[in-house]
């Protein structure tokens, strides 16, 4: 724990634990947070990148603010493992299709124009957004989740995993977002672990009231 602000805060916490013999090979819990703002354009976003060993990855939380008014959902999610290069074991066919809201989470127009989805939330995926705020600049703030209980995603040796930020355009054609992306990633894996890069700094992580990198 780290307190980045300017004044004291008060941490409180309870730890649980258990005596037991652990096994040598055993898997240990990591989690690790990512964000990039103002997105380049034609940019992949890295959800995580640089794990070396063997585990099974788990989950994803993935927080997203949208710049355009239209669909930002279409980019696929990749798992690179296992000493994959150009392509990957596991390729998604949709952001949305990855948190189980297909076609668009039921996206619909309302009379001014703005999109409405519908929100869901289950054990084991779940999806909820917010429209417009007048301090900030997004069309949408929307937050997804994915945990791979059931559907553990392995892995021997390495892992890293993306997905594309990409929405609509006339024509079919798909359109580049340059949105704020964060997300948490969640894995199990065998120690020892390669360093984790250092949390943004307290400036790189407040929500800008502009748009630092408009799209039109």
């Amino acid at each position: 724990m780290e307190n980045i602000d300017d004044k004291r805060a008060v941490l409180y916490y309870q730890i649980d634990y258990t005596l037991t013999d652990i096994p040598d090979d055993a898997a240990y819990f990591h989690a690790q947070f990512n964000r990039l703002h103002p997105f380049p354009k034609g940019e992949v976003y890295t959800i995580v990148d640089n794990i070396m060993g063997k585990g099974q990855y788990v989950g994803t939380y993935l927080a997203r603010g949208t710049y355009d008014k239209g669909w930002w959902g279409e980019g696929e999610i990749k798992f690179f493992m296992d000493g994959d290069a150009e392509f990957p074991t596991i390729c998604g066919t949709g952001e949305e299709d990855y948190f189980c809201g297909s076609y668009g989470y039921s996206m619909r127009q309302d009379k001014e124009g703005v999109n409405q989805y519908d929100e869901f939330d289950s054990p084991y995926t779940g999806f909820h957004y917010f429209t417009s705020d007048p301090d900030i600049s997004y069309e949408t703030k929307i937050g997804q989740y994915r945990w791979h209980i059931l559907d553990p995603i392995r892995f021997e040796t390495d892992l890293k995993v993306t997905i594309q930020s990409l929405g609509w355009q006339s024509g079919g054609r798909y359109l580049p977002l340059q949105d704020d992306m964060a997300s948490v990633a969640y894995w199990y894996q065998q120690e020892p672990h390669n360093p984790f890069p250092d949390l943004l700094s307290k400036e790189e992580l407040k929500i800008k009231k502009e748009n630092l990198n408009p799209m039109r």
